[in-house]
């Protein structure tokens, strides 16, 4: 590898956002013909590296250079033209249009637009990778997996050599996940260079060639992937010895804690959401919900904590004794006064969770103001109880004192997570509660709802990454377009299985080879 010339070369790169320094100094070299995993834990500065090579933003010193030549990339226009492309795991597409039309939106080509010619080059494309877009199709009717596609045709149809992926198989089943594979190596081994910016140690083994870490800032070293595990490559992002196991602890006494029957919900247009889902979650156990994205998941959390209304269904509390009490029709103050104890960590964080102009503190009140029978409210426990919590999660931020927004995706996480689970719940709802997490702030996650599940709390965790689920749930809820699929015991079944009941396929109706 040291004999080839790289493609990319970042050297000396630094920047700064206020006080915080994102990335310090850090030389990297790409090669043409490679996947390379940039990992890191959260801060780390991988996005906001590869936003400097993108044309996001640029750096405050350092160089960088494209095929041996000093590269001025002041715009994502500018990284085109060096052959750079970016796809973010939040697509911008316009739902309206078809895919050829989001292709060649925004594409300057000399004389009229001629959508059949583009057309024709977008097949072209698809042709010569293994894509599957139909140029025609309108993307409202798109599958997540046919719009990534999409994006990615995108760059391609720029001219794109050097393609960004952040956090591809975030919402891809597992047949989607293996398909994007196959089409990330045909446009390797046609000389094309990737780079993916990746939390799932698994994919990282399966996929790259080479893997570049990045720790607080700084640039750590690489190494071929091949060369490598899991273990080693966590260390080295962390910068110490770093335990990968969750344990899976038998259920103790489980008794029904929460029974869901009949659950439909419609949106205010109509879409129905949910479509007569029942379950029952049981305390001391953790029932996964597992979907493909806009299944439901998001619907079903929010009807049970009393967010969402319900076009019918019941959704009944069983307390110790017996006694069993309808949350539907209620509000989550009802629902609290009733003495039912529902953590809800929901997918928004900020837009839902936290308030991002308040502190850590201010924070932590929202949960407990509640419980102060005096007009002026109490900051001691919630002071308290900030500062244990980016203790024991290894928040960064400066001070309890910093807003919410200023701290990254992953410890604004940590916090809303912390504050949920320190509330004593019964009953514990986790939307995604690790998404954006680096592999070790996942596994203190994991740790916190294992407890929760030894103290006899019925936890319903909803998440993305099936081998994970795997080995942190009892039992896994499939939905499937508001439908539930099937329920199935973790240890008795197969990520595969459960892919092809998220799409509603099965081993003996599939066409795959």
């Amino acid at each position: 590898m040291e004999s080839r010339k790289p493609v990319v070369s970042m050297r000396n790169i630094t920047k700064t956002f206020g006080p915080v320094r994102a990335n310090d100094d850090v030389s990297l070299d790409v090669y043409g013909g490679e996947i390379l995993a940039l990992l890191g834990e959260n801060g780390s500065g991988k996005t906001t590296l590869m936003n400097m090579l993108s044309g996001i933003y640029t750096p405050d010193s350092g160089t960088i250079l494209i095929n041996g030549e000093v590269a001025e990339i002041r715009s994502p226009r500018d990284a085109f033209s060096y052959g750079i492309g970016m796809v973010y795991q939040h697509f911008k597409l316009v739902d309206v249009l078809t895919a050829a039309e989001n292709i060649v939106l925004g594409h300057e080509e000399k004389g009229r637009l001629n959508l059949k010619a583009a057309a024709e080059k977008i097949r072209t494309i698809c042709q010569a990778y293994g894509f599957d877009v139909d140029p025609d199709q309108k993307i409202y009717t798109m599958s997540v997996s046919q719009k990534q596609t999409v994006e990615i045709v995108k760059v391609l149809y720029r001219g794109a050599n050097i393609l960004i992926l952040d956090e591809p198989t975030a919402v891809l089943t597992p047949q989607e996940t293996e398909k994007l594979f196959r089409v990330l190596r045909n446009m390797r081994d046609a000389g094309k260079t990737v780079i993916i910016i990746t939390h799932k140690m698994r994919e990282v083994e399966e996929l790259s060639d080479r893997v570049a870490v990045l720790r607080a800032g700084r640039y750590i070293g690489d190494m071929e992937t091949k060369k490598t595990n899991a273990q080693e490559m966590t260390n080295m992002m962390v910068g110490r010895q770093v335990t990968l196991n969750i344990e899976r602890p038998a259920p103790v006494n489980p008794k029904p804690r929460l029974k869901v029957d009949g659950l439909t919900v419609r949106t205010g247009d109509g879409i129905l959401r949910l479509d007569d889902v029942c379950f029952t979650a049981n305390s001391g156990e953790i029932l996964g919900v597992a979907g493909i994205s806009g299944s439901g998941q998001k619907e079903l959390l929010e009807a049970i904590a009393g967010l969402q209304k319900t076009e019918r269904g019941k959704v009944t509390y069983i307390e110790d004794n017996g006694k069993m009490d309808e949350l539907i029709g209620r509000d989550p103050l009802e629902i609290a006064s009733m003495g039912v104890t529902l953590a809800f960590v929901p997918e928004d964080r900020l837009g839902m969770g936290l308030v991002g102009d308040m502190d850590l503190t201010d924070n932590m009140m929202l949960r407990s103001y509640r419980k102060g029978r005096s007009i002026f409210t109490n900051r001691t426990d919630p002071r308290t109880l900030a500062e244990k919590v980016v203790k024991d999660l290894e928040v960064s931020a400066a001070s309890i004192s910093e807003p919410v927004r200023r701290l990254s995706g992953g410890n604004v996480q940590k916090i809303l997570v912390g504050r949920e689970i320190s509330s004593a719940p019964t009953v514990l709802l986790t939307a995604y509660a690790v998404r954006g997490l680096d592999i070790n702030s996942s596994y203190t996650i994991y740790h916190l709802i294992n407890e929760q599940k030894k103290r006899g709390v019925a936890v319903v965790y909803v998440g993305e990454d099936l081998d994970v689920m795997l080995e942190l749930c009892d039992r896994i809820l499939v939905l499937c377009g508001g439908r539930v699929s099937g329920i199935v015991d973790a240890d008795k079944t197969t990520k595969n299985e459960i892919g092809l009941m998220m799409t509603e396929l099965r081993e003996d109706e599939d066409d795959y080879d």
